[in-house]
């Protein structure tokens, strides 16, 4: 059979092609992202461009032994709901979108799926699928996992804020690497970049090593911003995404193997 002119992505073959791939690409990576404000120099959709821009990638690199399935555009982000823009899935309703995603593919034949997410708001909704999954649909072997994470050494390694995370500077690095187009670089503006900026709640919910509390971004940052995006550049985020991708594709070849 003849390669899908659309390559690895599920939306772009044929049902006929559909079907060979359950077979021939038994590993589906699904790009979940959010809808959600990125200070005044980022779109609104960069978590998706993110994590699709990796699965792209991890997908090129395993050759054919992987589909990209159904993205998810829209995520739960209730805590940037103060920033024009913004729109948000509650757990819920996020949950059973995943559910119905997984449910489709698992009733052709799939019995691989991993969740790569460029919105950390995702990521509790994700481990509760995952832990229902166990009981529900036990020979489903799923995965999720965030990007920026990933490359926590590479990140250490920049000239970082003491704060910084949400569109900061590792965030705009990875963005003016994959699309720079996007990037809004006369804008881009220094938001809370230390704690002394916090205050009360606030401050506590960015202390390390203590519960974990959830924040609105409006309390953490009048612009929605964590860090200076101003000093990114767009090596280090080829750094980070470099290694997110290796780290991504290691992962899923000895998946394959199992």
């Amino acid at each position: 059979m003849s390669a899908a002119p659309g390559g690895h992505r599920l939306a772009e073959m044929t049902t006929v092609e559909a079907e060979h791939a359950v077979t021939a690409s038994p590993l589906v990576l699904v790009p979940a992202g959010a809808f959600e404000q990125h200070g005044p120099g980022l779109p609104l959709a960069t978590d998706l461009v993110r994590a699709e821009s990796v699965v792209q990638r991890v997908a090129d690199r395993l050759r054919g032994r992987a589909v990209i399935g159904p993205s998810l555009p829209v995520g739960v982000s209730p805590h940037h709901l103060a920033f024009a823009g913004t729109i948000s899935l509650s757990t819920t309703v996020f949950r059973a979108l995943v559910r119905e995603y997984l449910d489709g593919l698992y009733r052709h034949g799939w019995r691989k799926v991993l969740v790569i997410t460029g919105h950390g708001g995702n990521n509790a909704a994700l481990t509760t699928i995952a832990q229902d999954l166990l009981a529900d649909l036990p020979d489903l072997e799923f995965a999720w996992t965030p990007l920026t994470p990933l490359a926590g050494d590479i990140v250490a390694g920049m000239a970082t804020s003491e704060v910084h995370g949400h569109s900061g500077e590792a965030e705009t690095a990875q963005m003016l690497h994959l699309a720079p187009e996007l990037v809004r670089d006369d804008r881009l503006a220094p938001g809370t970049t230390e704690l002394s900026e916090l205050d009360g709640l606030a401050r506590l919910a960015r202390r390390p090593g203590h519960p974990v509390t959830q924040v609105r971004y409006d309390r953490l940052s009048a612009g929605g911003v964590l860090g200076d995006p101003c000093t990114a550049r767009p090596e280090d985020g080829a750094a980070i995404v470099a290694a997110i991708v290796d780290r991504v594709t290691d992962y899923a070849e000895e998946w394959l193997k199992v």
